[in-house]
């Protein structure tokens, strides 16, 4: 009996050497592969924490430097960030505020500038809609209508409303009173009743004697 089971212990035994001779290399590759996916991966998470911590602490700098009226701060300070973290969040948030300061400043030329960067380098798409409209605003003023309304084509549907106002806007200053009417009535439509902007619109349009009808009004509303 125990020379059966050594008999079949040893077949076993061959049966696995076998195995491993023909299987060995590919499942040892397999592993060293998987553990070295899991180990980038675990570092890619640990290195995104770390950015997000330190671009946290430079645009906690902007912040500061806004509120405090300190526009040279703002400017270095998002310097500092949009080098350094420029894929965050917080670069774009940055911009956005440094942008404001500056202005605030009469530095038009560094805020348009901030602007410009979150508008073609920011990654998230809502940022970069906010500083196209922004500039939008500063081209129409410094009588750029059409760079302005180049500028805000293709929008995200989300910011749509928004952008069918400053088109308006544009073509209102070039004096085209009919296209920036259809442009105000888009307006309407797209913002929410809940939102300031659209009583603006409103009075925009009656300026042109074009006021929408109380049931159109009524039905946007709902």
């Amino acid at each position: 009996m125990a020379t059966h089971l050594d008999l079949q212990e040893q077949e076993q035994l061959d049966q696995l050497k076998h195995f491993w001779k023909q299987y060995g290399n590919l499942i040892t590759w397999t592993l060293i592969l998987a553990l070295g996916a899991f180990a980038a991966w675990n570092g890619w998470q640990q290195w995104q924490r770390k950015q997000a911590v330190e671009a946290s602490a430079l645009f906690d700098e902007v912040e500061r430097a806004a509120q405090a009226g300190d526009a040279d701060r703002a400017q270095r300070a998002f310097a500092d960030i949009k080098e350094r973290y420029p894929r965050t969040a917080y670069a774009a948030q940055a911009g956005l505020l440094a942008a404001s300061t500056l202005q605030a400043k009469a530095k038009d030329e560094a805020g348009r500038a901030a602007l410009q960067w979150v508008a073609e380098q920011a990654k998230q798409e809502e940022y970069k809609a906010l500083a196209r409209l922004r500039l939008a605003g500063l081209l129409i003023d410094s009588g750029s209508h059409d760079e302005a309304l180049k500028l805000l084509e293709n929008m995200p549907p989300a910011f749509e409303g928004l952008a069918a106002d400053r088109r308006g806007d544009a073509l209102m200053a070039k004096g085209d009173k009919a296209g920036a009417q259809a442009q105000y009535e888009k307006a309407y439509k797209a913002i929410p009743e809940s939102q300031d902007l659209r009583q603006l619109v409103l009075a925009k349009l009656t300026a042109l004697g074009a006021p929408p009808a109380p049931e159109a009004a009524a039905s946007a509303a709902r």
